[in-house]
């Protein structure tokens, strides 16, 4: 399975969008400050994930959502009270 995820930044509540094969072990290594682009924000917290059998979909899915607004916003109207204040990055 492929999984596309939110994680939110516990230090100034802005959100991460990525994807993975192996869910568990890249939140630990985003909060182990082993990604350059999370290093700062840690601690973070998981808020939602998506799993797909083809690892192109999860991809195709973790581009729309950090491309194009559209789905940034139909994301944020399904999960209106995990994601307040948080900000996708």
């Amino acid at each position: 399975m492929f999984y596309v995820y939110i994680l939110k930044s516990r230090i100034d509540n802005n959100l991460y969008t990525g994807y993975t094969s192996d869910l568990r072990r890249r939140l630990s290594e985003h909060n182990k400050k082993m990604n350059r682009s999370t290093k700062g924000r840690t601690p973070l917290d998981l808020l939602y994930y998506e799993a797909y059998t083809s690892q192109a979909d999860a991809k195709l899915r973790e581009s729309r959502i950090k491309h194009s607004a559209g789905a940034r916003t139909a994301l944020k109207r399904r999960l209106t009270n995990c994601l307040r204040s948080g900000h996708f990055v």
